[in-house]
């Protein structure tokens, strides 16, 4: 059971998510924020959340492209109830297991926030569902950083903990990017600077997650030898 929770759910919401942004960008209808009459999904021009309107830019019905982007998105609670099994591996330290405990705390709550990004299409709710979106990865910083001192503490092999330390600085920094930077409504190139960067973080968010079921399955391993 534990395995499920924290190997193959985990790695099935990844790539669930991958495949259906693939397949929901061939069904999105067209159009972005300042170009209504664009054809098909646009990486540069689109935001993943464009995949989950109700309507697309273009103003026709977006169901089956929503239906699939937004399912993925509510798989991630799953992936958030996930990681509350995850501390259990490291019972063996104390102080690993409280540290696993804050930084599940943080997944968890990150977690849901994602899939509440897929219970609020932008376009009908659109202040939810940015502050969603905004504070899952908001919540993984510091989900992140514990979980880089757990996995440098652990026996898990230290190439687990080097990909979590680097997505929690990719993390960090889209955050900062939120903060100081970000102004998509600007122009059309500022459009096109944050949605490439948003591609980016998403991408190395799932590598990074899928990446951490491995660590959590060495540890079962482990303890399934011991």
């Amino acid at each position: 059971m534990i395995k499920f929770w924290t190997v193959y759910l985990i790695r099935f919401v990844s790539i669930y998510f991958i495949f259906s942004v693939i397949i929901a960008g061939f069904l999105y209808p067209g159009g972005n924020i300042f170009e209504p009459d664009q054809v098909g999904y646009s990486f540069t021009k689109n935001y993943l959340s464009d995949l989950g309107g109700y309507m697309s830019r273009s103003g026709e019905i977006n169901f089956l492209s929503s239906f699939i982007f937004n399912t993925s998105m509510l798989f991630y609670a799953g992936s958030g109830i996930g990681f509350l099994f995850v501390p259990s591996l490291f019972k063996d330290n104390k102080t690993i297991y409280k540290l696993a405990l804050i930084g599940s705390f943080f997944f968890f709550i990150g977690s849901f926030c994602l899939a509440g990004v897929g219970l609020t299409p932008h376009d009908i709710y659109l202040d939810l569902h940015g502050h969603f979106a905004k504070n899952a990865f908001r919540l993984f910083v510091p989900g992140s950083i514990f979980y880089v001192i757990v996995l440098f503490k652990s026996t898990v092999d230290n190439k687990y903990s080097l990909v979590t330390l680097g997505y929690l600085i990719f993390t960090f920094a889209y955050v900062m990017y939120q903060f100081l930077i970000e102004d998509a409504l600007k122009s059309p190139d500022s459009l096109m600077e944050s949605v490439t960067i948003q591609k980016i973080i998403a991408i190395v968010s799932t590598i990074s997650i899928f990446s951490l079921s491995f660590a959590f399955s060495s540890k079962l391993s482990e303890k399934s030898k011991s």
